[in-house]
């Protein structure tokens, strides 16, 4: 199938947010669609499958103008988008979702579960994953949930298949089956488009690569004649010079430490230490344990046995409260949820952790209040409106901004950073390690999980590894630590995230 889209317009309450942008993919063709967080990816596509309507401009399928006004009738015609957040029913079973609205029915109106069942199987064995059709979807992991998601795409004959950050939340062996399934569709002549901030992704599974910046098009180039500078230059319209923000380490004394923190079932005697100044890169793979550790280190999961020492001290911590008052902090991995009120605005969520700076007698001063809100906005090169601004209309790499700033202004002597990066365009990233980097220069002890390597390696000064709630190793990056099992490479920490040993 052949897709055109030409000098389509979109504005939402004065707000432009495509510009003539253009748009074209040809038949069994892999090609990424790239731009910052705002640049107008997802609104392209939600109007070539007739979520939202176009302000002007035409597109084409296969030649023939269309307009479609729901996604049913662009799915009719084989064009599916697969969100970033899945469109899933957790309390459904696995065949209950993929059929959900398109049930087969037998005599008398009865549902044919049977049948239902047969097709969700071969539709899976497609993919080459096994996964119980019964099973009820709240028991699988995201990545289970994606693969169903697509099988659900191609039990309908799908022609054009939209991954909006499919990888964002798989494992490294999940995200390499996702690449098998994309090879062989397109082997097919399906054609996929693939939105992602990952650009290492896009070399390795795409053909091609078109650009938006600011709502315009920008370029569309065979991948094979492209490289990663070029393409972030034409993403935000600079050179952004080096990923990762050079550091001079300066470590101090140890904030943190933890001794055989055990919780049955999650993980079993970690024991780590992180300094002033250093940033403690945790890696390993999804489910290993590595969120549930921060969690319990900061009050969420009390765990069975073991000890934790704040600067020196022996504390036993049951909340998040309590581990704010001895200045701990935790941006979590879904900032959405978790990290902010999203229908609120900046200064009220920056205020969260900070009341003790902006209130006495718990009587809120509003001009400090605002003063302080005025300061992160200023300081972490929030783009923004204003203070007032709803976090809900911020970019997602401004939204992390904001949860940066709640804790970084309350003076935390430890950071914990889980995935501070996730579903962040490549400029923000760089913002946001460099704020990292401020953070550890201030003498903050930062711990950063994070399932991207280059990251990892880019940002950290030691790497601890986890698997199955394990600390496997210790791997040395910038600081050189002579007490760690290795140098840390990517070969190295997929060694031990996978259990392996490391040999002399």
């Amino acid at each position: 199938m052949k897709i055109e889209m030409r000098d389509i317009d979109k504005s939402f309450g004065g707000n432009k947010v495509l510009d003539k942008a253009q748009f074209h993919i040809g038949d069994g063709e892999i090609q990424a669609l790239v731009g910052e967080n705002g640049a107008g990816k997802s609104t392209l596509m939600k109007i070539l499958t007739g979520v939202y309507s176009r302000d002007g401009g035409q597109v084409f399928v296969d030649g023939r103008e269309v307009h479609y006004t729901h996604p049913h009738q662009a799915a009719a015609d084989g064009i599916v988008f697969i969100y970033q957040e899945l469109n899933v029913m957790y309390d459904l079973t696995v065949e209950e979702n993929m059929f959900m609205g398109r049930e087969i029915v037998g005599r008398f109106g009865v549902l044919d579960k049977a049948a239902m069942a047969q097709r969700c199987e071969a539709a899976l064995a497609d993919l080459g994953v096994s996964i119980p059709v019964r099973a009820p979807m709240n028991t699988l992991s995201v990545g289970q949930q994606q693969m169903i998601e697509i099988a659900k795409a191609l039990m309908w004959d799908v022609k054009v298949l939209i991954m909006d950050e499919p990888t964002a939340a798989l494992t490294p062996k999940e995200t390499k089956r996702l690449f098998e399934v994309a090879r062989r569709l397109r082997e097919k002549g399906v054609s996929i488009v693939y939105i992602s901030h990952r650009l290492e992704e896009i070399f390795e599974l795409c053909d091609t690569v078109s650009v938006l910046r600011d709502g315009k098009f920008i370029a569309e180039q065979p991948i094979g004649e492209t490289n990663m500078n070029d393409i972030v230059k034409m993403m935000i319209g600079r050179d952004i010079g080096e990923r990762y923000p050079q550091r001079e380490s300066k470590l101090g004394e140890v904030v943190l430490e933890v001794k055989d923190l055990t919780k049955e079932g999650l993980f079993k005697d970690v024991s780590f230490s992180v300094r002033a100044g250093e940033v403690l890169g945790v890696s390993g793979l999804m489910g290993a344990g590595r969120t549930e550790i921060m969690h319990s280190i900061f009050g969420d999961i009390p765990a069975d046995s073991g000890e934790i020492f704040v600067a020196g001290k022996r504390v036993r911590i049951r909340s998040p409260r309590q581990a704010k008052r001895l200045g701990i902090g935790y941006i979590t991995e879904d900032r959405k949820t978790e990290g902010l009120m999203l229908e609120q605005n900046i200064r009220i969520n920056v205020s969260l952790t900070n009341y003790g700076k902006i209130s006495k007698n718990s009587v809120i001063d509003f001009p400090a209040e605002k003063k302080l809100a005025q300061r992160a906005v200023e300081e972490l090169l929030i783009r923004c409106s204003g203070t007032e601004q709803m976090c809900e209309n911020l970019s997602g790499g401004n939204q992390q901004k904001v949860v940066f700033a709640k804790w970084s202004l309350m003076d935390p002597r430890v950071l914990i950073l889980d995935e501070p990066t996730r579903g962040v365009d490549v400029g923000a990233k760089k913002e946001i390690y460099s704020i990292i980097n401020k953070l550890a220069e201030s003498g903050v002890a930062v711990i950063m999980v994070s399932s991207e390597l280059p990251e990892i390696l880019g940002m950290s000064d030691r790497v601890m590894v986890v698997h199955e709630g394990v600390v496997q190793g210790f791997l040395a990056n910038l600081c050189g630590d002579e007490t760690c099992q290795a140098e840390a490479t990517q070969e190295n920490i997929m060694i031990l995230a996978t259990g392996g040993q490391l040999h002399e």
